[in-house]
């Protein structure tokens, strides 16, 4: 098949989201001017450079994570992994501004090192990370964009030192989960993991 995106695709949901897929999920914590806290998981979200190291996690609509960041311009990324699936899930519950989702869920906070965020305790990972702008995503065809894509510099990193062997951050002994489209995701493992070597490498 094939559909131009202007127009309807002609499928019971929209396939966009399954075709663009794994995508990690950025599981955000912000804190507000007032200390409120906020987590929150975004399946629009990676790394965008590596010198610097940054990331970026795209929100629709101005929710509390973006404004919350440009409040305070700092956040943390902790790793979503198949262990804290239903923690994760359960922190994006469409909850009143103001009510802490790391309590919601049952999460223990462990305190961050350069920014004022907490990060979630049981995550295995965590990026440190100082605001740089927010983009609003404009379509082509003008008008009121209805996404904000949050850029943020890693400047501090927490790896949990049972995932680091000879020297290597095994990844995939933590089990990161990623979202396709629809209801569903991956998992990765040990077992789905393989190498190459790039030509020249």
């Amino acid at each position: 098949m094939f559909y131009q995106t202007a127009n309807h695709h002609g499928l019971p949901h929209d396939p966009f989201k399954a075709l663009v897929t794994p995508r990690p999920i950025g599981w955000i914590t912000t804190m507000s001017a007032k200390g409120e806290v906020n987590l929150s998981p975004y399946s629009f979200f990676n790394a965008i450079s590596e010198k610097p190291a940054m990331v970026a996690f795209s929100s629709s609509g101005r929710k509390d994570a973006v404004t919350f960041v440009e409040e305070t311009k700092e956040f943390v990324c902790n790793l979503a992994t198949y262990d804290l699936r239903e923690e994760m899930n359960a922190t994006s519950a469409p909850l009143p501004r103001g009510v802490n989702e790391m309590e919601h869920a049952g999460l223990a906070a462990a305190p961050s090192r350069l920014v004022k965020p907490p990060r979630v305790a049981a995550a295995p990972a965590a990026l440190e990370c100082r605001w740089v702008q927010t983009v609003p995503l404009v379509p082509l065809e003008g008008g009121e964009p209805s996404y904000y894509l949050v850029i943020g510099q890693v400047v501090g990193i927490h790896i949990d030192d049972r995932f680091i062997v000879n020297g290597i951050v095994d990844t995939a002994a933590m089990r990161p989960i990623a979202r396709s489209g629809y209801r569903d995701y991956f998992v990765a493992t040990p077992e789905t993991k393989f190498t190459m070597t790039r030509p020249g490498g």
